[in-house]
């Protein structure tokens, strides 16, 4: 049976964590655990939001919303959080996003998102400062009466790939405020450690939840399990926290030791001249799936397998 694609307009959030390689180098095991409490802000701020994550390939994250607001409000609620997590850590330590936001033409394949839509919004991402986010003139024209956003002019912008200038903004934010994310979305609290986390009571209140359902969340939110929250999924597949189930199970996949985690450390050192790199890949993942590759990158820089 043929693919079946499915072409549509959306918004497209594209993001990347500046000088992602440069701290892979400097502290491997640091900036893992950081990206990875990275990545539940960024999950769940894009779950509240009603986004859709599409791909997550090494530092990269790519999700697509079914609204230009959502979009724009999520993307600065984002680096919010994060400004607020890097705070606690050293300077060393401390990991910024780049975020492009677009809206466009794309085509859905396996779940995947592509086009134009998604190119856009991947050259923004790299002309956005880290901590910072950077929008087409579309995106802006759409938002900015319906936000209290100032955007910045950054004139037309020509970038690789794309066959016609980019009229570029960068969307300017009160870096210790919280931005709202729309008003129908879950409220959230903090815990003490500074962690955003839906508060169910309040949910509950808002919606109108089933008590079943939302006696089932209560029982599995502090769970680190990808498999609770597949059996709430299977109860509740339209459920109020399904969005955030999914984020989670993502989550979970992305931990330290699993698939993803390894592709990503390999992205980081495949192109790199020092065999030292590959012989690291080596001492993390002694039987990883790039084994005999790093082994012939070693032999090919003249070095010794340590």
């Amino acid at each position: 049976m043929p693919t079946v694609l499915e072409r549509k307009l959306t918004a497209i959030l594209a993001a990347d964590i500046a000088g992602y390689s440069r701290l892979m180098h400097a502290d491997e095991k640091a900036t893992l655990a950081t990206m990875s409490d990275h990545r539940v802000i960024v999950d769940e701020l894009i779950a509240r939001a009603n986004g859709r994550i599409a791909s997550t390939a090494g530092d990269g994250v790519l999700a697509e919303f079914g609204s230009v607001v959502d979009v724009v409000t999520c993307a600065v609620a984002i680096q919010q959080a994060l400004d607020k997590a890097n705070a606690a850590l050293p300077d060393s330590q401390r990991m910024y996003f780049r975020i492009g936001v677009s809206v466009g033409d794309v085509v859905v394949k396996d779940g995947g998102v592509f086009g134009d839509g998604v190119n856009v919004a991947a050259r923004l991402e790299a002309l956005a400062e880290p901590g910072g986010v950077c929008v087409t003139r579309g995106v802006r024209d759409h938002v900015r009466d319906r936000t209290d956003f100032q955007f910045e002019d950054l004139g037309d912008q020509t970038v690789k790939n794309i066959p016609r200038p980019i009229r570029a903004f960068r969307v300017l934010f009160n870096r210790e405020g919280e931005a709202e994310i729309a008003p129908n979305v879950m409220p959230a609290r903090r815990d003490g450690a500074g962690k955003t986390e839906l508060d169910v009571r309040t949910v509950g209140a808002v919606v109108g939840l089933d008590q079943m359902e939302l006696a089932f969340w209560q029982s599995i939110e502090a769970c680190d399990e990808s498999g609770e929250y597949k059996a709430y999924l299977e109860n509740y597949p339209n459920g109020a926290f399904a969005a955030l189930a999914q984020a989670r199970i993502e989550r979970a996949s992305k931990r330290p030791g699993s698939h993803d985690l390894e592709l990503a450390f390999w992205d980081t050192v495949k192109r790199s001249d020092d065999p030292e790199m590959f012989q690291a890949y080596l001492a993390k993942y002694p039987e990883g799936e790039f084994q005999k590759l790093a082994e012939i990158k070693i032999r090919s820089l003249g070095a010794p397998r340590a």
